[in-house]
Parts: structure tokens; sequence; C-alpha cells
């Protein structure tokens, strides 16, 4: 017999057998003694059945939720068993104890900026059994039995393969701190993900809270600090930092079949601990869905099935707000409501440190969450002898975002998206846009938020909040009253957020659109009003590449006709929406400077002939690319244009660049001195100069920067002496073009732009970033019939000994 039929043989046996399984009762006896298992990390008889099809994307196959869950951790651990490790010595709070406590993590799972401050954090919430309170608490206010089953299955999963394999990885091969998990510690990990936005962006002043001692410590400056929570909450530099993503909806009334479509294009770090990795998902007659995961969680959180298509942007809500105490003058750990002092709990951690004694510290609780003495290094908040500030993050008492993820992979359609979002109310940061096969068209920023009210804001903010709140939409409360306390909305499943009503949502418009702005413009002719500060702004400038991506998707919709081909040439197009609307005036006032200037008159030319995009022979691009970050960093946008911004042309204003401002010929030309003392020519190809390295071969890419509004956004890392940009830290990441044709498969087409693996040595490792920079895409294989036809099919049994 043929290897392939011999292959095609094994699989259908196999999932033939786990089919005929899937109708016996589940092995979950014991699922919800967290305890249980964290003292037997891998018990039970656990299995799957793996198909590997093209890049290494594997179609895991199961029974139920716990072998689900097993076949979904061993074949995680086989592509990134590093960095899944490093994660969980991260949640478990040994990050000093291996690596050093002054060194940095990833921040991949939180804000920490050194493993010290990091440890401390999470070895109180180890301490405090915060997870395992969580895990206790009946759904759906709490995980259901189906996600803690899977959860237990994908401990088990990781442990068999780290069992059963030999580690290759030279980032963590032979390691010590490579060991066991338990479903506790996959359950630490998604609790860490769910607090990003809230306890995670303030881990620093978390664990370095102390009392005042007798030198007076001053007060907050309210002007300073509403442009450093601007900053932290509501700035371009704050979208551009870390993650955003685009993520448009088509209904049936634009496309050549009536069917919807959806592009969704996150922009997530390519290195680290938040990356995505794909696989499909299937219990037969239960669940069958395909997308990507953040590693360590346990189901797909972006992707389709053969009705629904859905992916994710990081919303503008404001996932916490302060608390600002007045104290007990006769003890600065005890602060005062309605009158009555109350005193602050204290939290003693003591965490490992490599080379020395450990570290004991004492983190201060209050009813309202922990003190904190700072959101960032730009934001302090002093502990002074009268005040202090208490951080209040709601998804603190969140795990509930698998079972939102599981929820969508079971919807029919954007219906049933709702429906999830409406019951479980688990996602933290991001807002959701859905497509499905009947045509729908589906947006909500659906988040745990506090339930800041505007009303409340207006009553109970406190002179720094009647600052930041308006600036950021961060609400610092007075702390003193009850009648300030947050409250709640029946619908809600937890006290003090906004329950699924108060949501912004849109559906059944021609398209729906977000790129991180607010929920606002999410269709350019609904705008959306009506939602509280704390969920973003109305009527405010959007982002250049909110305005290029409405001004892109709306002509899409006009012009009708859609298909899947027309996602995969958005995605791909480039087009710079800074070069349409400022290359042309830059160009003419090069060439009035150059009159006096002779070094210019090249640089002149160049931006006139430039194409307005990032492709990688696009000759000027990087030319402008570097002249429009000094102009962006030195010069305000108030002063950047000469036609101010209008909430009556939001994607057309401002326009019209300020040629006249002092920065830009500063700008223009720091950046010709700079390629020149780089060696790069001004009309330099740019892929020539913006590159990674993967296993010695320089990769060209395309796509660019926040600041120039593309659709295809990286950021890069310059480097001078080392040929320009030669490294991507984040940007577009896991994307997918969905859209159905009447069959029982859907017409979709992926692309992971860093790969599978993050081995140097796995054949995934770099194989997807070359079909990236190639611009090339990778057809889902979703129905049974198209993975047995895979040219690279390869067949795993997995199973626990």
């Amino acid at each position: 017999m043929h290897l392939r039929t011999r292959l095609r043989h094994l699989a259908l046996t196999s999932i033939a057998l786990v089919t005929a399984a899937a109708a016996l009762p589940p092995a979950t006896a014991g699922a919800d003694d967290a305890g249980s298992r964290d003292r037997h990390p891998s018990s039970g008889k656990l299995s799957a059945l793996i198909r590997y099809t093209e890049h290494g994307v594997p179609h895991i196959v199961a029974k139920d939720y716990a072998n689900l869950g097993f076949g979904t951790g061993w074949a995680q651990a086989a592509d990134q068993v590093c960095t899944l490790a490093d994660g969980f010595v991260t949640v478990r709070g040994e990050r000093s104890r291996h690596f050093g406590p002054d060194a940095a993590p990833d921040r991949s799972l939180s804000s920490a900026s050194k493993n010290l401050s990091s440890d401390l954090y999470f070895a109180g919430v180890r301490n405090a059994g915060t997870v395992e309170k969580l895990l206790a608490t009946p759904a759906p206010a709490g995980p259901s039995r189906q996600i803690k089953d899977s959860m237990r299955g994908w401990a088990a999963g990781y442990n068999a393969w780290l069992k059963q394999n030999r580690i290759t990885d030279p980032a963590c091969k032979g390691a010590d701190w490579v060991r066991p998990v338990t479903a506790l510690d996959v359950a630490r990990r998604g609790f860490a993900i769910s607090v990003l936005g809230g306890q995670g962006r303030g881990i620093d002043g978390i664990t370095a809270a102390t009392p005042p001692a007798a030198t007076p410590v001053g007060e907050v400056d309210p002007g300073g600090a509403a442009g450093a929570a601007r900053e932290l909450f509501a700035s371009e530099h704050a979208k551009s930092a870390d993650m955003g993503s685009n993520a448009v909806a088509f209904s049936g009334k634009t496309t050549a079949n009536g069917r919807g479509l959806l592009l969704g294009n996150p922009h997530y770090p390519w290195q680290g601990g938040r990356r995505f990795w794909q696989s499909q998902q299937t219990i037969p007659g239960e669940l069958n869905v395909s997308g990507a995961s953040l590693l360590g969680t346990t189901i797909v959180s972006i992707g389709f099935n053969d009705k629904v298509a859905w992916s994710h942007t990081v919303a503008t809500g404001v996932t916490l707000n302060l608390h600002q105490l007045t104290l007990d003058p006769a003890d600065p750990t005890a602060y005062l409501v309605d009158g009555k002092p109350e005193r602050m709990t204290r939290r003693t951690v003591s965490v490992p440190v490599r080379g020395g004694a450990p570290v004991t510290r004492t983190q201060w609780w209050t009813r309202y969450g922990p003190v904190v003495t700072g959101l960032g290094a730009s934001l302090p908040l002093p502990w002074s002898t009268t005040t202090a500030y208490a951080l209040n993050d709601p998804n603190a008492a969140n795990l509930r975002g698998s079972d939102t993820a599981l929820g969508f992979a079971k919807s029919r359609s954007t219906h049933g998206i709702q429906e999830t979002l409406r019951r479980v109310q688990g996602l933290p940061w991001v807002n959701t846009v859905a497509a499905d096969s009947a045509g729908h068209s589906f947006f909500s920023q659906s988040q745990v938020l506090p339930r800041i009210t505007d009303d409340l804001a207006r009553r109970c903010s406190t002179p720094l909040g009647k600052v930041t709140y308006p600036a950021s939409g961060l609400a610092v409360l007075d702390g003193s009253r009850t009648d300030c306390a947050l409250g709640s909305d029946k619908d809600a499943v937890q006290p003090g957020i906004f329950g699924p009503s108060r949501m912004p949502v849109l559906k059944d418009v021609p398209y729906v659109e977000n790129s991180n702005d607010s929920a606002w413009l999410t269709h350019a002719d609904r705008p959306l009003t009506g939602y509280e500060r704390v969920f973003g702004t109305v009527a405010t400038p959007r982002s250049l590449r909110t305005r290029g991506a409405v001004e892109d998707v709306s002509a899409m919709a006009e012009r009708g006709g859609l298909t899947v081909g027309d996602l995969q040439r958005q995605q791909f197009a480039n087009r710079a929406p800074a070069g349409d609307l400022a290359a042309a005036d830059a160009a003419r006032a090069c060439t009035v400077l150059a009159e006096d200037r002779a070094d210019l008159r090249e640089a002149c030319a160049v931006l006139e002939r430039w194409d307005r995009t990032v492709n990688s022979d696009s000759e000027g691009a990087l030319l402008f690319d570097r002249f429009w970050r000094k102009l962006v960093g030195s010069v305000p946008p108030a002063e950047r244009w000469k036609v101010p911004f209008s909430p009556a042309d939001p994607v057309r204003t401002p326009h019209t660049l300020n040629t006249d401002a002092p920065g830009f010929a500063t700008a223009l030309t720091g950046a010709v001195s700079e390629l020149r003392a780089a060696g790069i020519a001004l009309d330099a190809p740019l892929g020539k100069h913006q590159f990674v390295v993967r296993n010695g071969e320089r990769v060209p890419v395309h796509g660019g920067t926040e600041s120039l509004g593309i659709w295809n956004k990286i950021e890069p890392v310059w480097d001078a002496a080392g040929g320009g940009y030669t490294e991507v830290t984040t940007g577009s990441s896991h994307i997918q073009a969905v859209g159905w044709d009447g069959s029982r498969c859907p017409v979709a087409r992926t692309l992971l732009t860093y790969g599978q693996s993050s081995n140097p040595s796995s054949p995934y490792y770099s194989d997807q970033t070359k079909l990236y920079s190639g611009e090339r895409w990778v057809t889902s294989r979703f129905c049974e019939k198209d993975i047995l036809r895979s040219p690279d099919l390869r067949v795993e049994r997995v199973r626990e000994r």
C-alpha cells in the first residue's frame, strides 16, 4: 500500500474510533478539584489524533474536551516548548530564581520591568489562591466544566510531550526551568492574560507600594497626569507600542454571492509569549473550529467554522480605574470610608533569587484592590501620609475568556456570537468583528470594564480624576464615599461591570471596521454614539490607520461584488495614507529648500516619484518613513496640518501638510543625513533595508509603522549599522480572509507571519515568514477531504504513557 494511502487509511480509521468514543461519557471525574489536579498534573490516560498539513498546521481530533486539550497541549509544546516554559516560570513567580532579579521579562504576561517585580506579583496571586477561587466559581461567572477539562488535558498533553520527546531548541535545551505543569498553571496563565490591561499594567507600582516614611511625599500634578494618562490609554503611541489590529466584516449586500466576508489582521508581538499558534480543533458532533490561539490557551480564540468567522481588535475601553484613598491621620495603612477607618490587608510575599537570599516584600490591599504607586514611570501615584491610590481591575475576577472563545467556536451565526458575548461576558480588552454565511455583519465592543458612568465620574471624580477621565477615560474616584461605589447592571454576570445592554453594537450594515480607535466610526455613515467615556471617545480625530482603513473598505463596499480575493488584495495593498496626504506637499517644500541646499535635490525627486506604498520594491518609502517618524515625533498634531480636524468630515480631516512648521525642515534634512550616513541610497527599494534574518537568510518585509497609517502594520527595529530595519517587534500576525460558497467548507486563506515554531531547527520556523514576504497565502484545509489530500499529510496518534 502506498505511503499516502496508508496515512489516509490511518487517519480515517482513527477518526472513526474517536467518533465512536465521543458517544461515551467523558472521563472528567474530579475535574473541579483544582488541588487534586495540582498534585497529579497528568492523571488519566488521555489521547488525541493529530493530522499535520502544510506549514505544520495540526488538525486535532478528540472525543471530549479533556482529550482535545491533551492534543492541543502536546502540539503546542512540540512547536513552542521554550516559550511556553518561560511563561510558566513567570506565573509561578520564579523568574528571579532562574534568570536573576534585575533582568527584564518579555512583557508578554505583564508590564513588569524586572523579574523581581513580576515574581512578587505572581507569587502574591499564587499565595492568595486567587485563581483557585475563580476556578471554584460556578459558571457563567466562573469557567465552565468544558474549559476546566480542557485545561486539565492541556497540562497533561504538555507534560506527555516533555516526557516522550527531546528538546532541541537551544533557547531551553537542558534548562532546569523546563518542567511539568498543572491545570492550575494553565489557568494562572489565562488569568495573567485577562489582567494585562489592569493589574498587569500596574505591577511595578503594586509591588513597590510602601507606607510613607517621615519624609514628605509630593502630590500628583493633575496637568502632568492628564498627559501621562493620555499616553497610556489614548494616544497613537500607546496603540503602536504593543498590540493592535484591523478587522472588517462585509455583509451580503456587498459580496458577489450574498454571503458574508471577514478579514482579520491582528497586530501582535512576533516574539515571546503572546504569539499566536494555528490549529483546527474537532470533537465529532460537538465542535469543529479552525484558527489561532494565544500560546498556553486551550481553545481557538480567533478563527472560523463552516458558518461564521470572527476576529478581535484591541479596544479603547479603559479596563481599570483608581480609587483615591483618604488615609487615617493616625495610620497611613488605614483609610476612611464614610468617616470610619478601614485597615488595609497585608500580603507578605517571599520569592527566591538566584545567587542570593529570598526577597520578602509586603503588598497592601483594600476593598477596591491593591495600593499602587504608579502606572508606568510616566504616571506616579505617590503614597503620602494623607493619600494613597487603589487599583480596581474587574478582570481580576474574570476567568471567562476561554469560554467566550468556545462559545464563538460553536456559534452558527453572528447572532450566536452576540449571544455568547451576552451570556459569558469574558473579553477583557478586545472588540469583536464577525461575519457569517447568511450574509450578516457584526461589531461589538463587549469588554469587561469597570462600571464607570459619566454621571458617576461627574459626581465622584477627585481633582485628579477630573482631568484624567476626560483626557483618557481613566477614572479616579473618591474612595472615602460608599455612594461612589461602581454599582451593578442587572444583566452583568459580576458586580461592578457594565452589562451587555450597555455595549456599543452595530449589525447588518454593508461593512463594520475597527483599527483600534473607539467604536464611533465603525461605519462612516452610521457612527455609534451614546456610550460612556470609559469605552472611548466620540467625534475626535481618528488615527491615520483608521482613516485609511475606512477609506479602503467603504470604497470596496460601494463597489460591491466582493470575494475572498478582494480581502487578500486589501491586506497587501500596502497603501500609505500618510504618503497620500503629505508626500506631494513635502516634495514641493523640499524643492524650495533645495534652492539653498543642493544636498536635498535628490531627496525631493525621490519623494516626488515614490508610489505612496510600502511594498518591498517601493523606492522612496524608506526615505519618507524616516522623515515622517521624525516629523511626528517633533511636531504636535495641531501644528502638523493646515486644515484641522472636523467631526463632520472625520475620514478626510485633518489634511494639507504644514510645511512651515519649524520641525519640517529639520525632519527632512535629518532623514536624508541619516540614510546617507548609513550608506543607504535615498531611493533604495524598501525590502533591501527592511527585513528579518532567519537562519542567516535575509527575508524582505513589506508593510509599515503605525504613524504611516498602513493596514498591513509592522513595527520594525531600526539598526543603521545593520543595514536598516533588521527585525520586527510586532505587527501583522495571524491573518485570515474568510468567506463561504454554499458548500460545507469555508473559503479561507490564512497566514501566520512568523510561523508556527520558534525553534530555529524546525521546518516551520520561517516558512510562513517567507510566504508573507512574497505576499502569498495558505489555503486552509477545513473539510476532511481537503485535509486528507494534503501533500504534506502527517498523522500522529498521541497518548499518555
